[in-house]
């Protein structure tokens, strides 16, 4: 018998699915400069709405905690602290906020398109915030020519995939309740 605020098998393995998702997608990039195009953010979304903000932000931790430890799943099949400590860092780092925020979108506007919509953009500005701050402090970059680098070549590809996002993460989470992972405890 589980008692009450036991964390369950199927919140397990659904949040480590996604982080494996994460971890599957994130090596093979695109490079256009120092941070590159990966599909890390769809990933991101992807988990936010099948999984809620809590284990979407856990899952980006765990992979986040991955890589950090050595499991080559960042960019380029790259790994450890240095890259997390490094100038695009801040970015690996903000995907925790980043699928918090989303989640909690997806959780408080469920039948709001434009309510999601709004709820992922705030949560990919919050990540372009952060790892925007984080490159300026460790390359000694500006601000301006730092957001030509590490933020407008990403607007419209991060746009589609926020809109794919916006169109499968619904019946990934109705899947996801079919399949009998839902109501899963925190």
């Amino acid at each position: 018998m589980r008692q009450s605020g036991s964390i369950s098998i199927r919140s397990l393995t659904v949040t480590g699915a996604a982080a494996a998702l994460t971890a599957a997608v994130a090596p093979f990039a695109v490079p256009v400069g120092p941070v590159p195009i990966t599909l890390c953010t769809l990933a991101l979304y992807l988990s936010a709405y099948a999984l809620g903000w809590r284990r979407a932000a856990a899952a980006a931790g765990v992979y986040v905690l991955l890589g950090a430890a050595g499991m080559p799943v960042f960019n380029g099949f790259s790994a450890g602290l240095g890259v997390v400590a490094g100038p695009t860092g801040g970015y690996i780092i903000g995907y925790i906020p980043l699928a918090a925020l989303a989640g909690l979108a997806a959780e408080r506007f469920p039948r709001s398109r434009g309510g999601q919509l709004a709820g992922l953009a705030a949560a990919t500005a919050v990540l372009y915030a952060l790892g925007t701050a984080w490159y300026c402090a460790q390359s000694g970059t500006a601000l301006l020519p730092a957001l030509w680098t590490c933020v407008f070549p990403f607007l419209p590809g991060d746009l589609a995939k926020l809109a794919a996002a916006m169109a499968l993460g619904p019946a990934v989470r109705r899947g996801l309740e079919r399949a009998g992972f839902f109501p899963m405890h925190p």
